[in-house]
C-alpha cells in the first residue's frame, strides 16, 4: 500500500493499493471515533461495492446508514444535497459521526458538501472508485453542487480525514470513464513536466495505475498545501477547465467532465502556439497524447456559445476570467482575459465562429 500525506489546514493520508475496500472499516476507524457512518453512493457504484464496504464498516462497530442516489451529474444539485441532509437528520447523526463517499467525483462533491454543511461540519472520508476521482477530485477538499446557471456554483472547502483509493475498483470502469480519468492525468502531465508526460506516453495508464495515481496526487498535494483555498497557484489545476466547463454546459452535461477538459486543453494549447506563447511542438505532443487515449482536442460548439456559457464560471472575477495556458510542458501560467480576448483565443484554438 502506498501513502501520500496532504498537510493542509487538516492533514490527512491518501492510501493507494489493491483490496482496500474490504479493509475500509479498519482504515476509517483509524481516523474516526464515530458511532455512525452515512455511506453515500450512486446506484451504479453501490451495486458493485456498497455491501462490501458496509460489511467492513459494521465489522468495526459502526452503525451504517446508506444514501443511494441516481448516478450522473444531474444528481449533483441542491435537491439531492438537501435530501441527503434530511436523511442524516432522520437517522440521528451527530457532529461526531462521519460520512463515507463511495464513488466518483459527483459522489465525492455531493457527500463532501453535505459533510461541510451538516451541523456546521462533520468528518468525511473519500473512497474513490473512478480514475478521475482517484487522481483529482477526491483530493484537495473542494466540495459542492451545481445550479441551473452553472457547475459547482455552491460549495465549500472541506478536507477529508482520509482518502482510501482501492485500485481494484478501476477494473470495472466503463471505457468512457477510463478516458475521463486519462484526461485529468494528461492535465497533470502538462503541469508536472517530462516525468509524468513520458510515463503515460510510453506505457498505457491502465498498466501502471499505482504509479500514476501516486504521482498525480503527489503533484496535487503541493498545490493544495501552498494554496488550500484556490486563490493563487492552485488555479493552475484548472488547465483546460474554463473551456471544458463551457463545453459541458453547452452539451447540458452530455459531454463528460474529463472529455471536455481534454477538448479545453487542446484548444488553449493550440491558441498558445498560435500566439507564440509556446512552441508548436508542445501543441503537437499534447494533441498526440490526447488522441492516443481516444479523446478529442476540439469541439463543434461555436465561439459565441462557449463565451456565453463561460460567463457563470466561478473562476471569473471583476469581469475577467483566468485562462490557464501552457508555455511548455511543465510550465503553465494564469492569463487573465476578458470575454473579447477569450473569444479570440477560442478562434486561435480552432473553434469556429
Amino acid at each position: 500500500m502506498r501513502s501520500v500525506t496532504v498537510n493542509a489546514g487538516k492533514g490527512y493520508d491518501i492510501l493507494i493499493g489493491s483490496g482496500l475496500l474490504a479493509d475500509a472499516g479498519r482504515l476509517v476507524r483509524e481516523v474516526s471515533g464515530a458511532s455512525a457512518v452515512m455511506l453515500v453512493s450512486d446506484d451504479n457504484v453501490y451495486g458493485y461495492y456498497g455491501e462490501k464496504v458496509r460489511a467492513s464498516l459494521e465489522k468495526e462497530g459502526f452503525t451504517v446508514h446508506t444514501y443511494v442516489f441516481p448516478h450522473g451529474e444531474e444528481s449533483k444539485n441542491l435537491t439531492v444535497w438537501s435530501d441527503l441532509l434530511e436523511k442524516m437528520c432522520e437517522e440521528g447523526m451527530t457532529r461526531t459521526d462521519i460520512i463515507a463517499a463511495l464513488g466518483g467525483g459527483v459522489t465525492g462533491d455531493l457527500a463532501g458538501f453535505a459533510a461541510a454543511s451538516y451541523q456546521r461540519g462533520i468528518d468525511f472520508v473519500q473512497l474513490p472508485t473512478s480514475l478521475l476521482a482517484a487522481v483529482d477530485s477526491s483530493v484537495g477538499g473542494k466540495t459542492g453542487v451545481d445550479l441551473k446557471a452553472g457547475k459547482n456554483q455552491v460549495g465549500a472547502f472541506h478536507q477529508p480525514v482520509r482518502v482510501i483509493c482501492d485500485t481494484d475498483t478501476l477494473s470495472t470502469l466503463p471505457e468512457a470513464e477510463y478516458k475521463n480519468g486519462c484526461a485529468e492525468i494528461i492535465k497533470y502531465a502538462m503541469l508536472d513536466g517530462e516525468e509524468l508526460f513520458g510515463m503515460i506516453a510510453d506505457k498505457p495508464i491502465d498498466t501502471q495505475y499505482g504509479d500514476v495515481i501516486e504521482r498525480c496526487v503527489s503533484i496535487k498535494k503541493k498545490f493544495v498545501e501552498e494554496d488550500e483555498f484556490d486563490r493563487g497557484l492552485r488555479m493552475l489545476l484548472n488547465l483546460g477547465h474554463t473551456v471544458g466547463h463551457a463545453i459541458e454546459a453547452c452539451s447540458h452535461f452530455g459531454i463528460a467532465h474529463g472529455a471536455a477538459v481534454a477538448m479545453g486543453m487542446g484548444i488553449v494549447t493550440k491558441a498558445a502556439a498560435a500566439e507564440g506563447m509556446c512552441d508548436v511542438s508542445v501543441a503537437d505532443r499534447l494533441l498526440s497524447l490526447i488522441k492516443a487515449y481516444g479523446l478529442s482536442s476540439g469541439t463543434d460548439y461555436r465561439v459565441g456559445e462557449l463565451v456565453k456559457a463561460s460567463r457563470t464560471d466561478k473562476k471569473n472575477s471583476a469581469g475577467k476570467m483566468r485562462l490557464i495556458m501552457p508555455k511548455g510542458i511543465g510550465n503553465c501560467v494564469v492569463v487573465p482575459t476578458d470575454a473579447e480576448g477569450f473569444a479570440e483565443r477560442l478562434k486561435a484554438g480552432g473553434v469556429k465562429c
